[in-house]
């Protein structure tokens, strides 16, 4: 009897070694298995936060403007029922403004004739750094200088930042749109002018775009020689006093928000108000 016992109890302990075996293989299974699982849900994780990242809706120079390699301000406008000539011949007698995208200051359309033609004009910037002075060529740029002496007759540029520096490749100060973003625009759009061999010198005041015909209210003060800008931005003006302030403002840098040498400058500059003169 005790030989049976003890064959019993050896058979006990067998089938409680196997079943022990089958219980660890099983939970190793189920490990390797949550583990597996776990590394699909990371690697599908990873893959939608990447999605996200790379398909958010992006927001600078650009322009219409944003200097990159080309200035930027406004974002592409929506298209119009009668779209904006791209360009016009000078000096302009008429002036086709077509409404685009959302005001950042409802100020409303120019009017279509030119309010300014025939005269020489100054425009009178007055920042927190100073003033600065513009030579506006309204015989060149007709349509762009009547749009801005409207804005500025409308209040549109008062308290306004200065919202790009650009201080590597291209070097410009860009200002002009009341939201501070980039993005902001008078709720209207127009022709280039004055583009054809146009040159960015030291001193010089043009549009800033996301295109041909897709000028806004943003514009950019050059304060060194940019000759990596294409003829692409409109010449409405030469900066005649204050050019030194931008130079230091220049000096300080930007924030480097859109990347190395762009982005908002570190010492803040905003319009306080623009007033108009006849030279």
């Amino acid at each position: 009897m005790a030989g049976k016992k003890e064959r019993q109890r050896k058979l006990a302990r067998e089938h409680y070694a196997r079943q022990q075996a089958r219980r660890g293989e099983h939970a190793h299974r189920v490990r390797r298995i949550s583990i597996i699982v776990g590394i699909c849900c990371a690697v599908l994780a990873l893959g939608a936060a990447s999605y996200v990242a790379f398909s958010g809706n992006s927001k600078t120079p650009s322009a219409a403007a944003t200097p990159t390699a080309t200035p930027t301000a406004v974002p592409t406008p929506t298209p119009s029922a009668s779209p904006t000539p791209s360009t016009v011949a000078e000096p302009a007698t008429h002036c086709v403004y077509a409404p685009s995208g959302t005001p950042a200051r409802k100020v409303g359309i120019p009017p279509a004739k030119p309010r300014f033609k025939g005269g020489s004009y100054q425009a009178i910037v007055k920042t927190n750094r100073g003033t600065i002075v513009l030579d506006l060529y309204n015989s060149k740029a007709t349509c762009t200088v009547n749009s801005f002496l409207y804005l500025a007759s409308k209040g549109y540029f008062n308290s306004t930042p200065c919202h790009r520096l650009t201080t590597s490749g291209i070097y410009v100060l860009q200002c002009g749109d009341p939201t501070g973003s980039g993005s902001g625009g008078p709720g209207y759009k127009f022709a280039n002018e004055n583009t054809a061999g146009a040159q960015y010198t030291e001193g010089t005041v043009a549009m800033a775009n996301a295109g041909p015909g897709t000028n806004g209210s943003q514009f950019f003060l050059v304060y060194r020689n940019s000759t990596a800008l294409p003829a692409n931005y409109t010449l409405f003006g030469k900066i005649v006093s204050g050019l030194g302030i931008i130079q230091n403002v220049a000096k300080a840098g930007s924030d480097n928000a859109n990347g190395a040498g762009d982005g908002h400058p570190k010492e803040k500059v905003t319009i306080e108000s623009v007033t108009i003169t006849k030279a």
